[in-house]
């Protein structure tokens, strides 16, 4: 497919604002102070690995990874031979409940190449520390994608998982020309209250071939 639009023509006349230029500075500056996560290179991955065309599906996490070896820049993705986090365990067992796919790879680039968007709503994080850049401007950021992409594009599927990530539900323009799925978060303190049998993934694939779009290989 050819793509048209790119994420930096998408997001242009937001980066050129002061607030973009002020959280590049902020981050740029706890980077050059602490260790952080993913790597620097790393940070904008879920949106190198899609376009705004190809875009199918938006997964939104809360923030990377706090500890060596597992955050890579895409929400819930872990490296392929590094230990799995509880959450992505249950998705991974959510996956096989819904539509019996058995997954090992915890690399989720291959959803990522699909078109699944996997973003956080903070793109970094200090080490050790979970949700220490919250307040650096991220969430002015994230949410402007959401903003952008969603009324660039029709024929979105939202996967908001647990309150942080429904709070973005919100900056969804023209929600009716999307499809929203909404859960609790699949960490282990919440996800038997709705996100286990929730069977996002089948919903997502249905939606799709409603609208005649390709589903995603899970």
């Amino acid at each position: 497919m050819q793509t048209f639009m790119t994420w930096d023509k998408l997001l242009k006349h937001f980066k050129a604002k002061p607030e973009y230029k002020m959280l590049i500075k902020n981050v740029e500056k706890e980077y050059n102070s602490s260790n952080c996560f993913p790597e620097f290179t790393n940070i904008f991955k879920a949106l190198e690995l899609t376009t705004p065309d190809n875009l199918k599906v938006i997964i939104i996490g809360q923030d990377p990874y706090h500890k060596a070896g597992q955050a890579m820049g895409l929400s819930f993705s872990i490296p392929n031979g590094n230990k799995m986090q509880p959450s992505l365990r249950n998705i991974f067992k959510e996956l096989k409940d819904d539509i019996d796919i058995v997954r090992h790879q915890t690399d989720l680039s291959d959803w990522a190449k699909q078109g699944v968007l996997l973003l956080n709503t903070s793109l970094t994080v200090r080490e050790n520390e979970p949700n220490t850049h919250k307040d650096i401007g991220w969430e002015i950021y994230t949410s402007e994608v959401i903003k952008r992409i969603s009324s660039y594009k029709r024929n979105i599927v939202f996967i908001l998982w647990g309150n942080h990530a429904q709070e973005y539900e919100k900056y969804i323009q023209d929600a009716n020309n999307h499809f929203v799925i909404k859960s609790s978060h699949p960490s282990p303190f919440s996800a038997h209250k709705s996100f286990l049998g929730s069977k996002p993934f089948s919903k997502t694939n249905s939606f799709l071939i409603s609208k005649n779009i390709k589903t995603i290989n899970w």
